[in-house]
């Protein structure tokens, strides 16, 4: 009797590993928009990695066709935020990979009616959630410039997915981002980050 009663206990407790093993592969699969900075990621090389494992159009494939483009020189070295104005597309940089120029997260982004002048910026503020001069509710806003002429500049996520309707008479800066690349910069970038933008 006590071997039945051990063997439903190794049964029970196989079970119940499978179960938390077969959960934390799906919470793996289900967040492909978190940063990772594992030491297999920091040290692949420019055409190991695609971001999110996709491009922008959602279609896996070749890394070398699927990787977003190389991370705009002259963006400066270390952990930061490049923003190219032209390419209206954002890379996360970690600063630890091999050579400093692949992004570890890149993704596209629609601007406002205003856009930065290029420089080095920190981030300045950030808030959790907010509305958007547009009336659409904002999370993961990530602000890094006020201008002279008093137009904030920062990047945010509507929480619907909607893309911006910027009314084009007011002057405003808001870089807008899908939602899980919201994420991706709000768990990236903290207070004090380096925000690079370029042409």
């Amino acid at each position: 009797m006590a071997r039945s009663s051990s063997g439903v206990f190794v049964t029970g407790l196989t079970a119940a590993a499978l179960a938390v093993v077969g959960y934390l592969a799906y919470e793996a699969s289900a967040a492909p928009h978190r940063v990772h900075r594992s030491s297999a990621a920091a040290s692949a090389t420019p055409g190991d990695a695609k971001g999110s494992g996709k491009d922008d159009k959602g279609k896996g494939g070749d890394a070398r066709k699927d990787a977003p483009p190389a991370v705009p020189s002259g963006s400066g070295t270390g952990k930061r935020v490049v923003y190219s104005v032209g390419q209206k597309r954002v890379w996360l940089v970690s600063g630890d990979t091999k050579g400093d120029t692949k992004g570890v997260r890149s993704f596209e982004v629609t601007p406002s009616t205003v856009n930065p002048q290029p420089g080095t910026y920190a981030v300045t503020s950030r808030d959790l959630n907010g509305p958007g001069s547009d009336g659409v509710r904002l999370e993961h806003i990530v602000r890094f410039l006020r201008d002279a002429n008093g137009v904030v500049f920062g990047f945010s996520a509507a929480v619907d997915g909607s893309p911006p309707q910027p009314d084009p008479s007011k002057k405003t800066g808001g870089v807008r981002e899908k939602p899980a690349d919201g994420l991706a910069m709000w768990e990236f970038a903290p207070k004090g980050t380096k925000v690079v933008v370029v042409p």
